[in-house]
Formats: C-alpha cells, structure tokens, sequence
C-alpha cells in the first residue's frame, strides 16, 4: 500500500468527522509503525518539558533578573501547560503524527497548515543550532576539550545526534527515555542536596543557605521587576519541546489512554523541577554568582566542593543538551512529512525509510544544524543567546497556532459540526483569549528589551515576507506535484 492511497485506508483513530460529513484524513499520517509505548510518551513529555533553556539558560537569566526568575518560569509553566493541554484535546480528537500541523490543515485549510509548519521548523532548526552550541559549551567545562573549537565540538554533536535518530523511532523512544531518565534522576539529587542544605543552613562558597542569600543580596528583584518581564522570551524557549508527546501521538498504540495522563502530569513536573529548581538556586547562592555560559547547577557542585559532582552534573547537562536536539530532529521530520505530502514542504522531506523514518524532514533540520556550526566559528561567545530569540520566536508561533486550532475546533463543537472529546481544555474559549494575548505581549517586550531581542522583532516583516513568498511559490507547484506523485504511486503494480 502506498503512502497517499494509504491515507483512504487510515484507522479510525487517525481520522475525524468533518463539517460536510466527510471524513478528515491525512496522507502523512500513513506509514509510521506504532512503536512508542506508554513509558516511552510520559518520559518525552518530561524530557520536551526539561531542556536546555533550564540547564544551561538559567545561567544568565539568573544573574540578570535575581531570584524573580522563578516568578516568570511559574508564569511560563502556567501557559505551557494550557498550550500543550489544548494540543492533548485536538490528539483526542483525532491523533496524528503532523499535529498541530494537521489539525491546522483540518481547521484553516492547507494556508493555516502552511504557516503552522514552517514557524514549527523555525522553532526547532534554530533550537538545534542552540542545542549543539550548549553541548560545545557543556564540553569545554572539561579540561580534555578546552583546547578543541567550539565549533568542532557542535559538528560531533550534530552528527552522532543525526545517526541515532535515523534508525527509526523505537530507538528514538529508547533514547528519549533513558535521556529522560538521565535528566529527572539528576534534578532530584539536586533538589534533595538543595533542601538538606537550606534546612540545614549550610553554607556554600561563604553564603549561609537559605532566605538570608536572598535578602543579603537585593531580594526577589535585585535589579527590578522590569528583568524578570524582559526575560520572559528566553524563560518561553525554556519550554519549547511540551508539545513533544501530542507528535508523538501518531506513533502510540492507544494515544487516548496516554495522552491525558501524560499532558496532565507536565504541570507538577514544571512546578517541581522549573520552579522548584530556581526557588533552590536562589536561596543557595547570591544571583551574581551565576553566569552566562556555565549551568548554575555545575556552579552550585562546583562551590561546593564536592570531588567530581561538578563534572557529573555537567554530563547531565549536556545529556540534556544532546536529549533536545534529538526530539528536535524526530518532530520536525514528522512534521515536514505532513506537510510535503500536502505540497508545502519540499517533495524530499515527505520520504520515508522502510523502519517508518521521514529521513528527509531530519535531514533539512540537521542541514539547518550545519549552520550552527558556522554560527559557532564566527561568534562562540554569544551564539546561544543569538538562537535563543529566534528560536522564541518560533515558539511562539507554533503556540499561537495551537491555540487558534484550539479556539476554531471549541467553535466547531458550538455550532454542532463536532463533538469535543471528555478531556479538553477547561474554560474555554477565554483560556484561548488570554493565552494567545499572552503570546503577544512577548513579542512586544521582545521589542522593549532592544539589542539582539528588538532586532529579532524587526525581522518579523522579513518572516512574513518570505513565508507569504513561499506560500505563492508552494500553491503554484504543490497542488500539481502531488496530482502527479499520486498518479504515478496509483500506477505501480
């Protein structure tokens, strides 16, 4: 069976009754093997909610804005999790491996699922470019790599990263689990050690742990509140990845009893480890202590003396690091399948391996990794900051998209033409509202906190420009490209 008369054949779970009466499918969804299990979803959705934007970001944005960074990671975590539980709602409905993307093609036609996927790719082609710039980072804490190029150190990564994640998605799903694992294990020991100290009042590196650290040193807002609020982009790449286990829903066997618990679970875990984790860093050490560049949780093992836990902890870290470019290069390649089987991606990124892989969707992200590298030998010092507001960017985007989605299904439920599952999004549609409001506001404080911020915003006309372009270059050859793909699929024996 091939891949576009497959999609008359898909199963019920992965179609979804339409305004007319029809039946919604989609060709990307066909072809992929059902190999992730239970285990392997609910430790996607920890690892997409544990990155690199909390490892190794929390650094600076920690010396910049004070112990009120915990203020805007709870915030953040609080709009994450009613995204990724609006995105659980549309899985219901109807799961797919495109996603949001799809859901977009089902609620805004082709042009909705057009922009939907490109603002994704935006999203994750430049957070790989940030993963494989914090792993280079990670390795020169290690006196054995401190003499190689930074830029060399984020090759290798690129590059073992892209073999493993091309040999199909059981072993994704094993990687993602055991990083995941690696990840939360590490988080815990940290927050035990964190609480023992404070309660104890055990000093670290002079300071006395505990509220006197934050009191001493210019307490919640150090340096005011206007930090906290200009950090909020770079706080929103922090949980770029949540929407992980809704695409990974297309690969699940039995996605509506897994989904629910898994996107349910994202809120303690960002209450826990986010929040949490910065509550401790603070109450540890003055803010000042930490830095751009170095994980504030090697800062804390490192002043605290402790033989070999520094180099441990900045193992996870870059296990972290290595964990995010992976999820990454598995979504954009699924994501990239769903839209060139639809005409809006290029015909290569709809290819599939016989293990159920679009390599060709990986593979354009990974291309787009190649372009860190160079980032990496021309600017090392502030390439990770640089990604970081694109990569913002992107996340808000793919948000908006979700939510919009969100908002135009619950409308759909309204007027009868659809039937919202039992578990959905509660107080709709003013949930919707206030969290695409929410988006906005980022943009413009992206605007007020000027310098590599203010010029991310003002590529925005750029952005619009050349996905508008796009859109005309696409419609003009897409819908002929894919009559002719599905002709010449049809007349194979």
């Amino acid at each position: 069976m091939n891949e576009r008369t497959a999609a008359t054949d898909l199963p019920r779970s992965a179609a979804a009754a339409t305004p007319g009466g029809t039946t919604h499918v989609d060709a990307g969804d066909a072809g992929y093997h059902k190999d992730l299990k239970s285990r392997h979803v609910n430790m996607i959705a920890v690892g997409g909610a544990i990155g690199t934007g909390l490892f190794l970001g929390a650094g600076g944005r920690m010396h910049s804005a004070g112990p009120s960074l915990a203020i805007a990671y709870a915030l953040c975590g609080v709009f994450a999790f009613l995204v990724v539980r609006a995105l659980g709602e549309l899985v219901l409905h109807r799961p797919s491996s495109g996603a949001f993307v799809s859901y977009s093609r089902e609620f805004m036609g082709e042009k909705g699922a057009y922009t939907a996927g490109w603002l994704y790719f935006i999203n994750w082609s430049t957070t790989a470019i940030a993963d494989i710039t914090a792993v280079a980072t990670y390795a020169h804490f290690w006196a054995a790599f401190s003499d190689i190029p930074q830029w060399v150190l984020a090759l290798v990564a690129l590059a073992v990263v892209l073999t493993a994640n091309l040999i199909s998605v059981k072993y994704f799903g094993e990687m993602e689990f055991w990083f995941a694992v690696v990840k939360v294990s590490a988080l815990v020991v940290f927050l035990v050690v964190g609480v023992f100290l404070v309660v104890t009042g055990h000093p670290v590196d002079g300071h006395t742990s505990g509220l006197a650290t934050v009191g001493d040193n210019g307490g919640l807002f150090p340096h005011g509140w206007m930090p906290m609020l200009l950090l909020i982009q770079g706080v929103v790449f922090a949980y770029a990845g949540v929407e992980l286990c809704g695409i990974a829903a297309g690969e699940t066997e039995h996605p509506e009893k897994i989904i629910p618990k898994a996107v349910n679970s994202i809120m303690w875990r960002v209450a826990l480890f986010y929040v949490g984790s910065v509550v401790l860093l603070s109450l540890l050490l003055p803010s000042s202590v930490y830095a751009a560049g170095e994980s504030p949780f090697v800062t804390v093992f490192t002043k605290l003396g402790v033989p070999g836990a520094a180099d441990v902890m900045n193992l996870v870290v870059l296990t972290a690091a290595l964990s995010s470019l992976n999820s990454g290069l598995y979504s954009t390649g699924r994501i990239l399948r769903s839209m060139s089987l639809s005409g809006s991606a290029p015909r290569f990124t709809g290819v599939m391996s016989k293990s159920g892989v679009p390599y060709g969707g990986i593979l354009l992200t990974a291309g787009f990794g190649v372009l860190g590298v160079v980032l990496n030998y021309v600017m090392p010092g502030t390439a990770f900051e640089l990604v970081i507001n694109f990569a913002s960017f992107g996340v808000i985007g793919t948000w908006g998209m979700i939510m919009i989605c969100s908002l135009l299904f619950w409308k759909r439920a309204q007027d009868g033409t659809a039937v919202r599952p039992a578990y959905r999004l509660p107080w709709a549609p003013y949930t919707q509202v206030v969290t695409l409001v929410f988006l906005a506001s980022i943009v413009l404080l992206m605007w007020q906190d000027g310098g590599v911020s203010r010029t991310t915003v003002e590529c925005l006309p750029l952005l619009v420009g050349a996905l508008v372009g796009g859109w005309f270059v696409v419609r003009r050859t897409g819908p002929a490209r894919v009559a002719a793909d599905t002709a010449a699929e049809g007349a194979r024996p």
